[in-house]
């Protein structure tokens, strides 16, 4: 049976989270040639390719499993010295990757990290992707842990409910005054909206709901969290803001409600099923913070 060495599964890792060998070889300390001599080298004992050698490089599928190994030893390589006492004074640091969505990054994702990176010696590496995504994330082994709508746990992983984001339609009063003082139906197809991406359909559910053809209206599209809400509150055109975002700018009265229902996207937490002090206390921390600030559901 072929034996996989950490030092080259973690070197695979490395070039993987890092795009290109030379930045791979500045992180582990050693030369460009180095770090291409362990990968061939893992290649040859494996009997099949683990890079991708595009710009930047991507693991194959065989090289995706290396990652996920090397990513899961790192961890628990972390739980076992915090067990002997042992690594918490010199200065590493365990990288944990998460995927998580805009929206909760631009609003309760980044407390619970404060809190855990006081308390544990860790790096984070977010990866931001549409809340119906992030799964992938989590098949392919690109993070540990991820904000996700998917209910049904990802294969070799668990999964706890957070709570639901809540989603308002809002405008300015300025913008309401220019645009949608007459026929409701009528103006809200002609009214320009502020799209995230083309993935973004949250408006377009809105606007079925109030009997609108969702293709009619011109749209901008403002692919940043924090600078969809800032162009919703500048008057570019009318959004659906999540409450945890709009809730000042509407107690101020820089943004109105435009009415209808709101829109619940429930998200949920998963995370590898390993039995980790680390990733619990992620979970934890990840999934008290969500229940605290989200809407409950069922």
């Amino acid at each position: 049976m072929t034996r996989i060495s950490f030092e080259l599964a973690e070197t695979l890792a490395a070039v993987v989270e890092e795009g290109t060998l030379d930045a791979a070889a500045r992180r582990l300390h050693v030369t460009p040639s180095a770090v291409s001599q362990r990968i061939k080298t893992l290649e040859e004992q494996l009997g099949r390719l683990v890079l991708v050698r595009s710009k930047p490089v991507r693991a194959t599928e065989a090289g995706a499993a290396i990652v996920r190994l090397a990513r899961q030893a790192a961890l628990l390589e972390h739980d076992t010295l915090a067990a002997l006492g042992d690594g918490a004074d010199d200065g590493a640091l365990t990288r944990v990757p998460l995927a998580v969505n805009a929206d909760s990054l631009g609003t309760w994702f980044l407390e619970p990290l404060a809190r855990l990176g006081r308390r544990h010696p860790v790096v984070f590496d977010l990866h931001r992707d549409d809340q119906d995504f992030t799964a992938a994330l989590l098949e392919s082994g690109t993070v540990m842990g991820a904000v996700t709508t998917r209910a049904t746990a990802v294969s070799g992983c668990r999964v706890s409910v957070l709570g639901a984001l809540r989603y308002e339609a809002v405008a300015t009063p300025a913008y309401v005054a220019r645009w949608l003082g007459g026929d409701r139906e009528a103006d809200l197809a002609a009214a320009p909206l502020v799209d995230f991406d083309r993935r973004d359909d949250l408006q377009n559910v809105w606007l079925a709901a109030q009997g609108v053809d969702p293709g009619r209206p011109p749209r901008h599209y403002v692919p940043a969290s924090n600078d969809f809400a800032t162009a919703t509150r500048l008057g570019l055109g009318w959004a659906m803001l999540p409450r945890l975002q709009s809730q000042e700018a509407l107690d101020r009265g820089e943004l109105v409600l435009l009415g209808g229902d709101p829109i619940d996207t429930v998200l949920h937490w998963q995370q590898w099923n390993l039995r980790s002090p680390l990733l619990d206390a992620i979970a934890d921390e990840i999934v008290a913070e969500g229940r605290r600030v989200l809407t409950p559901v069922g």
